[in-house]
This record gives structure tokens, sequence and C-alpha cells, in this order.
């Protein structure tokens, strides 16, 4: 039962489509998240701090990160339990950021909804920018991708996901033409585009694809990893 409640409610979070309603259910989900997202084996933070530690050997334990749309701080969870501690977070929604502070993970906390307001730290500031879980429609906007770029130190490290499931293809080619316009622009390069065929159970059938991740009722997901452009000198 718990488990058909779960896939209920995150059915319902990836139904709605305008941000103050997104932002209001995530309120009201805040107390029950953790749990329901255990239910359905949410593997996306995990998998993406993975990404990010095993494809850059040489990021430092003193790394600044910061996590954006950091719900109730389950990445960080995932970055304490590889030695990073040096963690900022932001979210939209007030609750979120509540269940959050009371795992006592991040070092500064501040509510943001990236995509209407600008990320409230100076540019350069993050040795790593992590989002997981909000690039889908309703909540981060593509059009928000550059301001992810302008926090991270020249050569920092940019990791995003998305789930790709039928109805977030549309989002992920839009998400895909950005990342790609940037890095021909020379803002950033792609270091890994993992896919990932079990990323979360499925909420519907009507979210699964011929496959083998339709097999076992999982949707499949993305992670992408970039490196920002070091500064270059002038001779």
């Amino acid at each position: 039962m718990a488990q058909e409640e779960a896939l209920a409610r995150v059915g319902a979070s990836h139904g709605i489509k305008d941000l103050a309603g997104k932002l209001h259910f995530y309120d009201c989900w805040a107390p029950d998240y953790d749990q329901d997202l255990a239910a359905l084996h949410y593997r996306a933070p995990r998998l993406a701090v993975d990404c990010l530690t095993q494809a850059v050997w040489d990021l430092p334990h003193s790394a600044l990160i910061l996590d954006v749309a950091c719900g109730t701080g389950l990445v960080a969870v995932e970055l304490q339990a590889r030695g990073f501690l040096r963690l900022h977070g932001v979210d939209g929604s007030p609750r979120m950021l509540q269940q959050a502070q009371a795992r006592g993970l991040y070092q500064q906390l501040q509510l943001c909804t990236l995509g209407q307001e600008p990320l409230p730290s100076p540019a350069g500031t993050f040795d790593a920018v992590l989002v997981v879980g909000a690039l889908s429609e309703g909540q981060v906007p593509c059009s928000a991708i550059p301001e992810l770029l302008r926090v991270t130190k020249p050569g920092g490290l940019v990791c995003l996901t998305t789930r790709t499931n039928p109805s977030n293809l549309k989002y992920k080619a839009a998400l895909e033409a950005t990342l790609d316009r940037l890095e021909q622009a020379g803002a950033w390069t792609c270091l890994v585009a993992q896919p990932v065929d079990r990323w979360e159970l499925a909420t519907s059938e009507s979210e699964l694809v011929l496959g083998a991740s339709a097999q076992d009722g999982f949707i499949s997901g993305i992670i992408y990893l970039y490196r920002k452009q070091q500064e270059t000198t002038q001779g």
C-alpha cells in the first residue's frame, strides 16, 4: 500500500506543469518525500554522485559543492558518505529546506527558485554544481542552465540529470539542445552522458518503453557531467 501511495504521489507531481503548482505540491509532500522515493527505488542521487566522483578523480574532499533544487538533502547524504562536507543547497520549497536543514549536512541553505531568480552566489563560487531530479517540465527551465555555469569556478564541474521516459522526452530534447549550444560556444566540455535503465519505478504503464527497463517496471534516465572552460590569460 505504501508503494501504491508513493506511485500515486510521484505520478501526480510529474503531471503538474506550472511552477507555482509544483512548489505548492512539494511543500505539502516534504514530510513524506524521503519514504516515497525510497518506495520507488529512486536512484538518481547515488548515481549522480557516483558519476561525479568516479569520472573526476582529482575532485578534493575540500571542494565547495552547490546542490540546486536540493529537496530534503538526498544528494547531500550521498556526498557526505564519500567525504564531501562543504555543501550548500538551494530550493524553491520552504518545507523541503526545513527537512534538509534537519539533516545537518549543509553549511548553508537558501530559498531560491532557479528560473525565476538568479542563484544567490557570486560568479565562480563553486567547485561543483549538481541538479538532480529537477530538470523537467514545470521545474527548472532549460533557460536557467547558464546560471549554473555562472556560479561554477573555471574548470569546475556541473552534473545534471533528467528522466528519459516518454512524457519527459520533449523536455530532454530541449535540454540537450541547450547543453550542446553551450558546448559549441566553448563554455564547457561534456565529460559524461550516461544513460541509466533503472532510474525509478514507473508511475503508470504509459511511462514504460519497450526494452529491458520496461520488464521490471522501471523508467530510464540520464546523467550529464560537464567541465566549465578554464579562464584563458592574455599574453
